[in-house]
Protein backbone atom coordinates (compact mmCIF):
# COMPACT_ATOMS: atom_id res chain seq x y z
CA UNK A 1 0.00 0.00 0.00
CA UNK A 2 1.42 3.40 -1.01
CA UNK A 3 1.42 5.74 2.00
CA UNK A 4 2.36 9.41 2.06
CA UNK A 5 3.48 10.68 5.45
CA UNK A 6 2.21 14.21 6.10
CA UNK A 7 3.13 16.94 8.56
CA UNK A 8 0.66 19.82 8.89
CA UNK A 9 2.07 23.12 10.13
CA UNK A 10 -0.78 25.33 11.31
CA UNK A 11 -3.23 22.47 11.85
CA UNK A 12 -5.66 24.45 14.02
CA UNK A 13 -6.09 27.28 11.52
CA UNK A 14 -8.47 27.56 8.59
CA UNK A 15 -6.19 25.83 6.07
CA UNK A 16 -5.05 23.19 8.55
CA UNK A 17 -8.55 22.13 9.57
CA UNK A 18 -9.65 21.95 5.94
CA UNK A 19 -6.54 19.94 5.08
CA UNK A 20 -7.57 17.32 7.64
CA UNK A 21 -10.98 17.16 5.98
CA UNK A 22 -9.20 16.52 2.67
CA UNK A 23 -7.06 13.80 4.25
CA UNK A 24 -10.16 12.06 5.59
CA UNK A 25 -11.81 12.30 2.17
CA UNK A 26 -8.78 11.00 0.25
CA UNK A 27 -8.27 8.10 2.63
CA UNK A 28 -11.93 7.11 2.24
CA UNK A 29 -11.47 7.38 -1.52
CA UNK A 30 -8.38 5.17 -1.27
CA UNK A 31 -10.33 2.52 0.64
CA UNK A 32 -12.85 2.42 -2.23
CA UNK A 33 -10.09 2.16 -4.83
CA UNK A 34 -10.57 5.71 -6.09
CA UNK A 35 -7.08 6.98 -5.24
CA UNK A 36 -3.71 5.26 -5.22
CA UNK A 37 -2.30 6.65 -1.97
CA UNK A 38 -3.22 6.71 1.67
CA UNK A 39 -2.17 9.64 3.85
CA UNK A 40 -0.74 9.15 7.32
CA UNK A 41 -0.57 12.30 9.42
CA UNK A 42 2.70 11.97 11.33
CA UNK A 43 3.01 15.48 12.77
CA UNK A 44 0.82 18.43 13.72
CA UNK A 45 1.96 21.94 14.68
CA UNK A 46 0.06 24.98 15.91
CA UNK A 47 0.77 28.38 17.39
CA UNK A 48 -2.14 28.37 19.81
CA UNK A 49 -5.30 26.29 20.19
CA UNK A 50 -3.80 23.48 22.24
CA UNK A 51 -7.20 21.95 23.00
CA UNK A 52 -8.07 21.60 19.31
CA UNK A 53 -4.56 20.33 18.56
CA UNK A 54 -5.06 17.61 21.14
CA UNK A 55 -8.39 16.62 19.60
CA UNK A 56 -6.82 16.44 16.14
CA UNK A 57 -3.95 14.32 17.43
CA UNK A 58 -6.34 11.89 19.07
CA UNK A 59 -8.59 11.64 16.01
CA UNK A 60 -5.74 10.99 13.55
CA UNK A 61 -3.49 9.02 15.88
CA UNK A 62 -0.64 11.56 15.81
CA UNK A 63 2.03 11.33 18.51
CA UNK A 64 4.46 14.01 17.30
CA UNK A 65 3.14 17.50 18.03
CA UNK A 66 4.44 21.05 18.24
CA UNK A 67 2.88 24.12 19.81
CA UNK A 68 4.24 27.58 20.44
CA UNK A 69 1.87 28.46 23.31
CA UNK A 70 0.37 25.45 25.14
CA UNK A 71 -1.30 27.62 27.83
CA UNK A 72 -1.27 24.78 30.34
CA UNK A 73 -3.34 22.38 28.21
CA UNK A 74 -2.24 18.75 28.38
CA UNK A 75 -1.56 17.13 25.01
CA UNK A 76 -1.49 13.55 26.26
CA UNK A 77 1.46 11.19 26.25
CA UNK A 78 2.76 12.01 22.76
CA UNK A 79 6.06 13.66 21.89
CA UNK A 80 5.27 17.36 22.25
CA UNK A 81 7.65 20.13 21.28
CA UNK A 82 6.95 23.51 22.88
CA UNK A 83 8.11 27.05 22.09
CA UNK A 84 8.66 29.41 19.19
CA UNK A 85 10.94 26.90 17.41
CA UNK A 86 8.70 23.89 18.05
CA UNK A 87 7.42 23.62 14.46
CA UNK A 88 10.95 23.68 13.05
CA UNK A 89 12.01 20.96 15.50
CA UNK A 90 9.03 18.84 14.43
CA UNK A 91 10.01 19.11 10.76
CA UNK A 92 13.65 18.28 11.43
CA UNK A 93 12.95 15.36 13.79
CA UNK A 94 10.00 13.54 12.16
CA UNK A 95 10.37 11.73 8.85
CA UNK A 96 7.73 12.61 6.26
CA UNK A 97 7.08 12.87 2.53
CA UNK A 98 5.05 16.08 2.43
CA UNK A 99 4.76 19.17 4.63
CA UNK A 100 1.74 21.45 4.49
CA UNK A 101 3.05 24.92 5.41
CA UNK A 102 0.02 26.79 6.72
CA UNK A 103 1.34 28.74 9.69
CA UNK A 104 0.22 32.32 9.17
CA UNK A 105 2.85 34.99 8.62
CA UNK A 106 6.61 34.99 8.98
CA UNK A 107 6.36 32.65 11.98
CA UNK A 108 6.15 29.80 9.49
CA UNK A 109 9.39 30.67 7.69
CA UNK A 110 11.97 28.68 9.74
CA UNK A 111 9.97 25.43 9.65
CA UNK A 112 9.16 25.77 5.95
CA UNK A 113 12.79 26.47 5.05
CA UNK A 114 13.83 23.48 7.15
CA UNK A 115 11.48 21.23 5.15
CA UNK A 116 12.93 22.50 1.87
CA UNK A 117 16.50 22.03 3.14
CA UNK A 118 15.63 18.40 3.92
CA UNK A 119 14.33 17.89 0.37
CA UNK A 120 10.73 17.38 1.43
CA UNK A 121 7.92 18.49 -0.84
CA UNK A 122 6.03 21.45 0.59
CA UNK A 123 2.37 22.22 -0.03
CA UNK A 124 2.79 25.96 0.36
CA UNK A 125 -0.08 27.92 1.90
CA UNK A 126 2.26 30.32 3.69
CA UNK A 127 2.95 32.98 1.05
CA UNK A 128 5.01 35.00 3.52
CA UNK A 129 7.80 32.43 3.26
CA UNK A 130 8.56 33.43 -0.32
CA UNK A 131 7.80 37.11 0.26
CA UNK A 132 10.33 37.35 3.07
CA UNK A 133 12.93 34.86 1.85
CA UNK A 134 12.23 33.71 -1.70
CA UNK A 135 15.86 34.20 -2.68
CA UNK A 136 16.82 31.65 -0.01
CA UNK A 137 13.96 29.16 -0.32
CA UNK A 138 13.80 28.79 -4.10
CA UNK A 139 17.51 28.08 -4.74
CA UNK A 140 17.43 25.64 -1.83
CA UNK A 141 14.47 23.82 -3.39
CA UNK A 142 16.41 23.53 -6.66
CA UNK A 143 19.42 22.12 -4.81
CA UNK A 144 17.51 19.56 -2.73
CA UNK A 145 14.77 18.68 -5.23
CA UNK A 146 11.95 19.77 -2.93
CA UNK A 147 8.80 20.77 -4.81
CA UNK A 148 6.86 23.88 -3.76
CA UNK A 149 3.27 22.87 -4.48
CA UNK A 150 1.04 25.96 -4.40
CA UNK A 151 -2.00 25.92 -2.14
CA UNK A 152 -3.06 29.55 -2.54
CA UNK A 153 -6.01 29.36 -4.93
CA UNK A 154 -4.47 31.81 -7.38
CA UNK A 155 -1.11 30.06 -7.63
CA UNK A 156 -2.73 26.65 -7.79
CA UNK A 157 -4.77 28.06 -10.70
CA UNK A 158 -1.69 29.44 -12.49
CA UNK A 159 0.06 26.09 -12.13
CA UNK A 160 -2.91 24.32 -13.71
CA UNK A 161 -3.04 26.86 -16.57
CA UNK A 162 0.67 26.34 -17.25
CA UNK A 163 0.57 22.56 -17.42
CA UNK A 164 0.06 22.72 -21.17
CA UNK A 165 3.48 24.37 -21.61
CA UNK A 166 5.45 23.14 -18.59
CA UNK A 167 5.52 19.78 -16.82
CA UNK A 168 7.96 21.00 -14.18
CA UNK A 169 6.56 21.45 -10.67
CA UNK A 170 7.20 24.78 -8.92
CA UNK A 171 9.42 26.42 -8.07
CA UNK A 172 10.31 26.75 -11.75
CA UNK A 173 13.94 27.28 -12.69
CA UNK A 174 13.07 29.55 -15.62
CA UNK A 175 10.00 31.33 -16.92
CA UNK A 176 7.70 29.05 -18.93
CA UNK A 177 7.96 29.64 -22.67
CA UNK A 178 5.32 31.61 -24.48
CA UNK A 179 3.81 33.33 -21.43
CA UNK A 180 3.02 36.98 -22.03
CA UNK A 181 1.51 37.65 -18.60
CA UNK A 182 -0.15 36.05 -15.59
CA UNK A 183 -3.23 37.64 -14.05
CA UNK A 184 -4.11 36.88 -10.43
CA UNK A 185 -7.70 37.65 -9.54
CA UNK A 186 -8.95 39.38 -6.42
CA UNK A 187 -12.52 39.56 -5.18
CA UNK A 188 -12.02 43.20 -4.27
CA UNK A 189 -12.97 42.45 -0.68
CA UNK A 190 -15.57 44.40 1.28
CA UNK A 191 -14.33 47.78 0.01
CA UNK A 192 -14.36 47.14 -3.74
CA UNK A 193 -16.79 50.00 -4.41
CA UNK A 194 -15.98 52.15 -1.36
CA UNK A 195 -14.46 55.61 -1.66
CA UNK A 196 -10.96 56.42 -0.44
CA UNK A 197 -12.38 58.17 2.64
CA UNK A 198 -14.71 55.29 3.42
CA UNK A 199 -11.81 52.84 3.23
CA UNK A 200 -9.58 55.03 5.38
CA UNK A 201 -12.19 55.28 8.13
CA UNK A 202 -13.44 51.69 8.04
CA UNK A 203 -13.76 49.67 11.23
CA UNK A 204 -12.54 46.19 12.08
CA UNK A 205 -16.04 44.74 11.73
CA UNK A 206 -16.43 46.23 8.24
CA UNK A 207 -13.03 44.98 7.08
CA UNK A 208 -13.72 41.43 8.28
CA UNK A 209 -16.89 41.06 6.16
CA UNK A 210 -15.40 39.33 3.12
CA UNK A 211 -18.01 38.87 0.37
CA UNK A 212 -16.97 35.45 -1.01
CA UNK A 213 -14.24 33.67 1.00
CA UNK A 214 -14.20 32.34 4.57
CA UNK A 215 -10.68 32.85 5.93
CA UNK A 216 -8.76 33.68 9.06
CA UNK A 217 -8.81 37.26 10.34
CA UNK A 218 -5.33 38.26 9.14
CA UNK A 219 -5.84 37.02 5.57
CA UNK A 220 -9.31 38.62 5.48
CA UNK A 221 -7.86 42.01 6.44
CA UNK A 222 -5.10 41.63 3.84
CA UNK A 223 -7.76 40.87 1.25
CA UNK A 224 -9.63 44.03 2.17
CA UNK A 225 -6.50 46.17 1.62
CA UNK A 226 -5.35 44.15 -1.45
CA UNK A 227 -2.11 43.55 0.45
CA UNK A 228 -2.91 39.88 0.03
CA UNK A 229 -2.67 40.36 -3.73
CA UNK A 230 0.65 42.17 -3.38
CA UNK A 231 2.02 39.24 -1.40
CA UNK A 232 0.68 36.85 -4.04
CA UNK A 233 2.36 38.76 -6.87
CA UNK A 234 5.69 38.36 -5.08
CA UNK A 235 4.96 34.68 -4.46
CA UNK A 236 4.10 34.18 -8.16
CA UNK A 237 7.41 35.81 -9.11
CA UNK A 238 9.29 33.15 -7.13
CA UNK A 239 7.10 30.13 -7.96
CA UNK A 240 6.96 30.69 -11.71
CA UNK A 241 10.25 32.55 -12.35
CA UNK A 242 8.38 35.50 -13.86
CA UNK A 243 9.49 39.14 -13.78
CA UNK A 244 7.20 41.62 -12.06
CA UNK A 245 6.08 43.19 -15.33
CA UNK A 246 4.53 39.88 -16.39
CA UNK A 247 2.36 39.54 -13.27
CA UNK A 248 -0.83 41.56 -12.85
CA UNK A 249 -3.90 41.63 -10.63
CA UNK A 250 -7.52 41.98 -11.70
CA UNK A 251 -10.56 42.50 -9.50
CA UNK A 252 -13.06 39.71 -10.13
CA UNK A 253 -15.94 39.95 -7.63
CA UNK A 254 -17.49 36.57 -8.51
CA UNK A 255 -14.33 34.70 -7.34
CA UNK A 256 -14.99 32.08 -10.02
CA UNK A 257 -11.82 32.51 -12.11
CA UNK A 258 -8.77 32.32 -9.86
CA UNK A 259 -6.10 33.11 -12.43
CA UNK A 260 -5.68 33.77 -16.15
CA UNK A 261 -2.55 33.12 -18.21
CA UNK A 262 -2.12 34.98 -21.49
CA UNK A 263 0.28 33.50 -24.04
CA UNK A 264 2.32 35.08 -26.81
CA UNK A 265 -0.15 33.87 -29.44
CA UNK A 266 -2.84 36.07 -27.76
CA UNK A 267 -4.74 33.06 -26.42
CA UNK A 268 -5.75 33.01 -22.75
CA UNK A 269 -6.32 30.10 -20.39
CA UNK A 270 -8.29 30.57 -17.16
CA UNK A 271 -8.92 28.26 -14.24
CA UNK A 272 -12.43 28.41 -12.74
CA UNK A 273 -13.54 26.72 -9.53
CA UNK A 274 -15.78 27.19 -6.54
CA UNK A 275 -14.15 29.48 -3.95
CA UNK A 276 -13.33 26.68 -1.51
CA UNK A 277 -9.78 26.13 -0.26
CA UNK A 278 -10.26 22.37 -0.03
CA UNK A 279 -9.90 22.28 -3.82
CA UNK A 280 -6.38 23.77 -3.99
CA UNK A 281 -5.33 21.75 -0.93
CA UNK A 282 -6.40 18.54 -2.64
CA UNK A 283 -4.67 19.54 -5.88
CA UNK A 284 -1.38 19.91 -4.00
CA UNK A 285 -1.85 16.63 -2.13
CA UNK A 286 -2.75 14.54 -5.20
CA UNK A 287 -0.71 16.11 -8.01
CA UNK A 288 -0.37 15.25 -10.81
CA UNK A 289 -3.60 13.28 -10.45
CA UNK A 290 -7.16 14.59 -10.43
CA UNK A 291 -9.62 12.70 -8.25
CA UNK A 292 -13.13 13.20 -6.93
CA UNK A 293 -13.36 16.17 -4.57
CA UNK A 294 -15.34 17.27 -1.53
CA UNK A 295 -15.90 20.61 -3.23
CA UNK A 296 -19.24 21.35 -4.86
CA UNK A 297 -18.75 22.13 -8.58
CA UNK A 298 -18.91 25.79 -9.57
CA UNK A 299 -22.55 26.77 -10.10
CA UNK A 300 -22.77 27.88 -13.71
CA UNK A 301 -26.53 27.53 -14.18
CA UNK A 302 -28.55 24.65 -15.54
CA UNK A 303 -28.93 22.97 -18.91
CA UNK A 304 -26.27 22.30 -21.50
CA UNK A 305 -22.80 23.78 -21.44
CA UNK A 306 -23.53 26.77 -23.67
CA UNK A 307 -26.55 27.92 -21.67
CA UNK A 308 -24.66 27.31 -18.41
CA UNK A 309 -21.73 29.46 -19.49
CA UNK A 310 -24.06 32.30 -20.50
CA UNK A 311 -25.86 32.22 -17.16
CA UNK A 312 -22.78 33.15 -15.15
CA UNK A 313 -21.56 36.73 -15.48
CA UNK A 314 -17.80 37.04 -15.10
CA UNK A 315 -16.70 40.59 -14.34
CA UNK A 316 -13.10 41.83 -14.38
CA UNK A 317 -11.88 45.29 -13.33
CA UNK A 318 -8.52 46.97 -13.05
CA UNK A 319 -7.59 47.54 -9.39
CA UNK A 320 -7.54 51.17 -8.24
CA UNK A 321 -4.07 51.88 -6.90
CA UNK A 322 -5.13 55.20 -5.41
CA UNK A 323 -7.65 53.46 -3.13
CA UNK A 324 -5.52 50.36 -2.54
CA UNK A 325 -1.91 51.65 -2.50
CA UNK A 326 -0.44 48.54 -0.89
CA UNK A 327 -0.87 46.58 -4.12
CA UNK A 328 2.10 48.40 -5.69
CA UNK A 329 4.48 47.37 -2.90
CA UNK A 330 4.82 44.03 -4.70
CA UNK A 331 6.71 45.49 -7.61
CA UNK A 332 9.02 47.47 -5.37
CA UNK A 333 9.94 44.31 -3.45
CA UNK A 334 10.62 42.41 -6.67
CA UNK A 335 12.84 45.25 -7.94
CA UNK A 336 14.77 45.90 -4.73
CA UNK A 337 15.21 42.32 -3.49
CA UNK A 338 17.32 41.79 -0.38
CA UNK A 339 15.34 42.12 2.83
CA UNK A 340 12.68 44.39 1.31
CA UNK A 341 10.10 41.58 1.30
CA UNK A 342 10.75 40.73 4.94
CA UNK A 343 10.34 44.40 5.87
CA UNK A 344 7.09 44.90 3.97
CA UNK A 345 5.61 41.66 5.26
CA UNK A 346 6.55 42.28 8.90
CA UNK A 347 5.32 45.88 8.84
CA UNK A 348 2.00 44.73 7.44
CA UNK A 349 1.66 41.89 9.95
CA UNK A 350 2.34 44.22 12.86
CA UNK A 351 -0.07 46.87 11.55
CA UNK A 352 -2.82 44.31 11.00
CA UNK A 353 -2.34 42.89 14.49
CA UNK A 354 -2.74 46.38 15.93
CA UNK A 355 -5.87 46.99 13.84
CA UNK A 356 -7.42 43.74 15.05
CA UNK A 357 -6.51 44.54 18.65
CA UNK A 358 -7.27 48.27 18.98
CA UNK A 359 -10.87 49.42 18.60
CA UNK A 360 -9.86 53.02 17.91
CA UNK A 361 -7.54 52.27 14.99
CA UNK A 362 -9.01 52.86 11.54
CA UNK A 363 -8.38 50.65 8.53
CA UNK A 364 -6.47 53.26 6.53
CA UNK A 365 -3.76 53.38 9.17
CA UNK A 366 -2.52 49.94 8.05
CA UNK A 367 -1.48 51.23 4.61
CA UNK A 368 0.04 54.37 6.13
CA UNK A 369 2.25 52.35 8.46
CA UNK A 370 3.41 49.90 5.80
CA UNK A 371 4.23 52.60 3.27
CA UNK A 372 6.10 54.63 5.89
CA UNK A 373 8.05 51.53 6.98
CA UNK A 374 9.20 50.88 3.41
CA UNK A 375 10.79 54.32 3.34
CA UNK A 376 12.24 54.20 6.86
CA UNK A 377 13.63 50.70 7.47
CA UNK A 378 16.89 50.04 5.64
CA UNK A 379 17.00 47.20 3.12
CA UNK A 380 20.07 44.97 3.44
CA UNK A 381 21.43 41.88 1.66
CA UNK A 382 19.64 38.58 2.26
CA UNK A 383 22.26 35.85 2.64
CA UNK A 384 20.74 33.63 5.35
CA UNK A 385 17.64 33.11 7.45
CA UNK A 386 19.08 35.35 10.14
CA UNK A 387 19.07 38.32 7.75
CA UNK A 388 15.35 37.86 7.08
CA UNK A 389 14.53 37.47 10.76
CA UNK A 390 16.57 40.55 11.68
CA UNK A 391 14.80 42.64 9.03
CA UNK A 392 11.48 41.30 10.34
CA UNK A 393 12.43 42.38 13.87
CA UNK A 394 13.50 45.88 12.81
CA UNK A 395 10.30 46.45 10.81
CA UNK A 396 8.09 45.34 13.68
CA UNK A 397 9.92 47.56 16.13
CA UNK A 398 9.53 50.51 13.80
CA UNK A 399 5.76 49.99 13.46
CA UNK A 400 5.36 49.54 17.22
CA UNK A 401 7.26 52.75 17.87
CA UNK A 402 5.01 54.66 15.47
CA UNK A 403 1.90 53.24 17.09
CA UNK A 404 3.17 54.06 20.58
CA UNK A 405 4.00 57.64 19.53
CA UNK A 406 0.50 58.12 18.14
CA UNK A 407 -1.13 56.73 21.26
CA UNK A 408 1.12 58.80 23.53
Amino acid sequence: MATRRLIILGSTGSIGTQALEVVTHLNALHERGGFSHRFEVVGLAAGKGAALLGQQAQRFGVRDLAIAEPNGVSLGDGRVRVGSDAAEKLVREVECDLVLAAIVGSAGLPATLAAVELGRDVALANKETLVAAGSLVVPTSHRTGAKLLPVDSEHAAVWQCLQGVSTEAPALRSAPRGVRRVILTASGGPFRTASRDEIAGATREQALKHPTWTMGAKVTIDSASLMNKALEIIEAHWLFALPGEKIEAAVHPQSAAHAVVEFDDASMVAQLATPDMRGPIQSAFTCPNRVASLVTPLAMGSGDGVRAARSQSLQFEAPDGSRFPLLHTAYRVIREGGTSGAIVNAANEEAVLAFLREDSMKFGRIAELVLEAIESVAVTRLTCLGDALEADRRAREWVRSRLARRIG
